[in-house]
């Protein structure tokens, strides 16, 4: 079954009713807002690169309130345990029966703070929970249920005490992004509700966790033509080949920007891809999953530079206006 332009349009009314709704509690920053119920939305996951201070905790705690989930904030440290973050075992003496006692990672929305802080032990605990949204503890299977969104942070100036993110590890996040500051009269306005220190805590809820279930379930039916299919797959391709690469965008990367293109169009009102989908998400969600070469990287070359350069050399296919 595919989207029909009705059920386009009730999306991206809904789409956008969240999107005011975080608002309230992040100002100002609308587009990033929009990506991170992109990425919720397409069932992956977000990192967000950005100094302290600029709004992480208050997005994940009004995302919570606005799709009626519960939240929960992890401090990744370097003594933090893979049990505290997915749970333990405990043996219950009355009832004399092992019982799972869930972690936080449970929550529909999960903030981890500073994740690369943390052990590659601790950090690899999360690649099964992000990839298949659920924990094995001592060989029984725990589902997370819908949503479950990560919105990991790193900080990009402090380095010092901090283990690199592994490559498998990056190419579990589905976009990255950052917060960045806000501008002038947002600070301003901001200030003026300085006393508020919970934002986020009047917010009510705008859409209930099985609908935004149903809401992904919806996206994923929006129609891809095989020539955006294809303009995909030769730009995934020209990232591997470029000279200035050594890893470039994998299959899931590929996968992924399907994913996510496919809540980009519904949430602007259409029931099918248009190669600019691509090109607009090209950057958030194919950043972080290149690697590269290390005489390029000191010459000043980015994996933005790269991506810009894939778009250019990469013909676009011939937009459609209907499906």
């Amino acid at each position: 079954m595919t989207m029909t332009p009705e059920q386009a349009t009730w999306f991206q009314g809904t789409f956008h009713r969240l999107v005011e709704n975080v608002d309230k509690a992040v100002q100002g920053k609308q587009e990033i807002v929009g990506l991170v119920i992109s990425a919720m939305l397409a069932e992956g996951h977000v990192l967000l690169e950005d100094a302290p201070g600029t709004g992480k905790t208050s997005l994940a705690k009004a995302l919570a309130a606005t799709v009626q989930g519960t939240s929960a904030r992890i401090q990744f440290t370097p003594d933090l345990l893979p049990s505290d973050v997915t749970g333990v075992t405990i043996y219950d003496q009355q009832q004399h029966r092992f019982e799972f006692h869930k972690g936080p990672i449970f929550a529909s929305i999960v903030l981890a703070d500073e994740i690369n802080r943390a052990s590659p032990k601790t950090q690899s605990a999360l690649l099964e929970v992000m990839e298949e949204s659920r924990v094995t503890v001592d060989g029984v299977t725990h589902e997370t249920g819908r949503p479950f969104l990560v919105i990991a942070t790193q900080n990009p100036i402090e380095q010092a005490g901090t283990y690199k993110l592994p490559e498998a590890q990056l190419d579990r996040f589905l976009i990255k992004t950052s917060i960045g500051y806000p501008d002038l009269a947002v600070t301003e306005s901001i200030l003026a509700g300085a006393s508020d220190r919970n934002p986020s805590a009047g917010l009510g809820a705008v859409i209930t966790t099985s609908a935004v279930a149903d809401m992904a379930d919806l996206a994923a039916t929006v129609h891809v033509e095989p020539a955006v299919l294809r303009y995909t797959a030769e730009l995934a391709e020209a990232t591997r080949t470029d000279s200035a690469t050594r890893l470039g965008v994998s299959v899931r990367g590929a996968i992924a920007m399907i994913r996510i293109a496919k809540v980009w169009a519904a949430a602007h009102g259409r029931h099918f891809v248009l190669p600019d989908d691509i090109k607009v998400l090209a950057r958030p969600v194919w950043q972080h999953r290149m690697l590269l070469d290390a005489e390029a990287e000191f010459a000043g070359t980015s994996s933005e530079t790269v991506i810009a350069r894939v778009l250019d050399s990469v013909a676009a296919p011939q937009a459609r206006t209907a499906a």
